[in-house]
């Protein structure tokens, strides 16, 4: 099992509706694509400096999986999350092997 983790730090003022936007749009449509199958949204806890950082987690099954979700879906999905919060978040994608 595959993990994409996309960790976002947010601009404080955006946080209700990025929440809003991720939980009621953009993960729906990440799940819409069949990539994955399971997400999650995750709050870190541990913030420096008044910081808002969220994880969004999604399970896909192989590294060529997540691959192909790369290269097909996620510039698509990408440039409507920065129509509504560009230059108001950032965010860095690592993937994880799940080995227990």
């Amino acid at each position: 099992m595959i993990l994409y983790n996309v960790t976002s730090s947010l601009d404080p003022e955006i946080e209700d509706q990025w929440v809003a936007y991720m939980r009621d749009v953009h993960i729906p449509e990440v799940m819409a694509t069949g990539f994955f199958v399971k997400s999650q949204l995750c709050r870190l806890l541990n913030e420096e400096d008044n910081g808002v950082t969220y994880a969004s987690q999604y399970y896909c099954v192989s590294l060529e999986q997540l691959e192909e979700y790369r290269k097909v879906a996620a510039p698509a999905l990408i440039r409507e999350i920065d129509k509504h919060f560009g230059g108001r978040y950032a965010s860095f994608r690592t993937m994880l092997e799940v080995v227990a």
